[in-house]
């Protein structure tokens, strides 16, 4: 998106800080339901490359006012469904962080801002949704949600939801109530049911990737 706003940019060392901090609490715990392993050089590889490719699909985007369209909610909810919470979390975290520090890591930087200045502007409500929207997904997964497919599109229609729903709100405070449905979610509708399908058909395959670098 934003569909809002997730390409390697460089990441220099606010972001290195950034993951040093946020990654030194990934956890132990299940990476999904059914993956399991302890923290090592494959969460932080694995977090690192959620960065990456946040900040790849937030610059590979549709230019919509005044939010921009992008692949981002379909990697931030990949990334929730086969990490897990607190890796996920770490991740989107790190990500965020890397954004607040001034990198040009979301949609429309640095033409249109950096830092937390743009952070407040029409996509922050779409940022803050990613968090949120992380985490619901991750724990849904964790309960096991990620082991069919109609379960699984449900999660991820529920992430997608979130995510629309923060960035309206917000958007709502900027300019109104209608005129935020009519930019903020009604553009956003086709490519969201069809980023839904694609999320949900394609898990499997992250699944093996990340089963791989966890090894």
């Amino acid at each position: 998106m934003n569909d809002a706003g997730t390409h390697r940019t460089p990441l220099d060392s606010p972001l290195d800080a950034t993951l040093g901090s946020s990654l030194g609490t990934a956890i132990s715990a299940p990476i999904t339901a059914s993956m399991h392993g302890s923290i090592g050089f494959g969460s932080v590889i694995l977090a690192a490359a959620g960065v990456v490719l946040l900040t790849l699909s937030a610059h590979l985007q549709v230019p919509l006012w005044p939010v921009p369209m992008t692949m981002q909610t379909y990697v931030v909810l990949v990334i929730a469904m086969a990490y897990g919470r607190r890796l996920g979390m770490a991740t989107m975290l790190a990500y965020l962080f890397a954004g607040a520090a001034g990198l040009p890591v979301f949609a429309g930087t640095p033409e249109k801002g950096l830092g937390v200045a743009y952070m407040a502007g029409p996509t922050g409500g779409y940022l803050v949704g990613f968090a949120v929207a992380t985490w619901l997904v991750a724990k849904l997964a964790e309960r096991g949600w990620d082991r069919r497919f109609v379960p699984c599109l449900a999660a991820m229609t529920a992430g997608h939801l979130l995510i629309l729903g923060c960035g309206v709100a917000w958007l709502a405070v900027l300019i109104g109530g209608q005129r935020a449905i009519a930019v903020g979610f009604t553009p956003f509708v086709v490519a969201t049911v069809l980023k839904t399908l694609l999320a949900a058909a394609t898990l499997p395959a992250a699944w093996h990737a990340v089963s791989r670098l966890k090894r």
